[in-house]
């Protein structure tokens, strides 16, 4: 049941943001500017259905992981805690998706690309601490992260290189 929780939580996110996208597609995005590397428009869904799925699978992997977790802290001494690091990247999971569901407001919504690159940035941080909090609890489900953050990271330049290419 937790696993649909999560696939549910991530799907919603992702009809929510479609349901923002599909406007700005069809007028004020493709009249921007874009950055070299700009992927057509068909491809996104194509990416963030799959992603969503992976996003929902990492965290179901680490919300079940109940065996007593060792890690290092800074100084390299070891410490065990059970949920205490769990809950962290749970947690940390939790606000990397409210990021991501934040961003399509403000690039497509509002059609603001700088206050979105803020956003953004924002999201590439919480996802790379995430996949680093996963790892530590389960590396699979930092693996199933991993292409989340490569993805993130280049949505970023998009974001960053349409801010730039198109003041005001």
């Amino acid at each position: 049941m937790a696993l649909i929780g999560f696939v549910g939580l991530c799907l919603l996110v992702a009809a929510a943001d479609a349901a923002l996208t599909e406007p700005g597609m069809r007028g004020w995005y493709p009249a921007l500017r874009h950055p070299p590397g700009s992927p057509p428009d068909w491809l996104f869904p194509v990416v963030w259905i799959p992603l969503y799925l992976a996003m929902a699978i990492a965290a179901w992997r680490v919300w079940r992981r109940s065996s007593v977790l060792r890690f290092r802290i800074p100084g390299g001494a070891v410490a065990t805690d059970p949920g205490a690091l769990r809950r962290r990247g749970l947690l940390l999971w939790g606000w990397q998706l409210a990021f991501n569901a934040s961003w399509t407001p403000v690039f497509f919504g509002l059609h603001r690309p700088g206050p979105a690159l803020a956003v953004i940035a924002g999201l590439a941080l919480l996802v790379a601490l995430t996949v680093r909090d996963f790892g530590r609890v389960d590396r699979a489900a930092a693996l199933l992260m991993a292409p989340y953050l490569a993805w993130v990271c280049y949505a970023f330049w998009l974001n960053a290189g349409i801010a730039w290419l198109n003041p005001g």
